[in-house]
């Protein structure tokens, strides 16, 4: 019982560091995507590609369905077959980048998620959006990893704690879905 506490309790405190403004520019971003028929990529490694996963669905789905607008959005891990060909027969760093080098143009976005901030796929990734001029955020800790640095737009958790840190990246892609699923933007 006093784990669970502990943890409810530090997570409250993580939660209330996460930067309201910051998440609104994401909204804005993402708003702007939509309404310029523009993409949105997804993408990050185990847990982080699953909570890419599930903003995905909530924004084809959830934030699409029945709404005047819709968005064009992709996970870039959602595609085994693509990510193992790439992964066995050139290298993992790039599985996330080729696949970019296929869709993404000029003012697309790509959302970015990794825990360490240093996973070289996603950084790769972010390197390529950023160089064909793509809008790039990034959801890292506060305190470590490059993506922070290179993202054009970052959402920093600040936690070291993958659990906690993974709970707030859920938080922050609900909010990114939900302004849109509940029409508030």
């Amino acid at each position: 019982m006093q784990f669970a506490v502990d943890y409810l309790e530090s997570l409250k405190k993580t939660i209330s560091g996460l930067n309201p403004a910051l998440i609104g520019q994401a909204i804005q971003w993402l708003k702007d995507a939509r309404e310029n028929g523009r993409m949105v990529f997804v993408c990050g490694n185990g847990g982080s590609a699953a909570i890419g996963a599930q903003l995905v669905a909530d924004m084809v789905k959830g934030a699409s369905y029945g709404h005047r607008m819709r968005f064009k959005m992709i996970g870039l891990t959602d595609n085994v077959g693509t990510i193992t060909a790439y992964a066995n027969d050139v290298d993992f760093e790039c599985v996330f980048a080729e696949q970019l080098r296929n869709f993404a143009q000029e003012g697309d976005v790509l959302l970015a998620i990794s825990g360490s901030g240093n996973s070289r796929n996603v950084l790769k990734a972010v390197e390529y959006a950023n160089s064909i001029g793509c809008r790039t955020i990034g959801l890292t800790r506060a305190d470590g990893g490059v993506l922070k640095d290179i993202a054009g737009l970052t959402l920093p958790v600040n936690s070291n704690h993958m659990g906690r840190l993974e709970d707030c990246f859920f938080v922050m892609t609900h909010i990114l879905a939900y302004a849109f699923m509940e029409e508030v933007v």
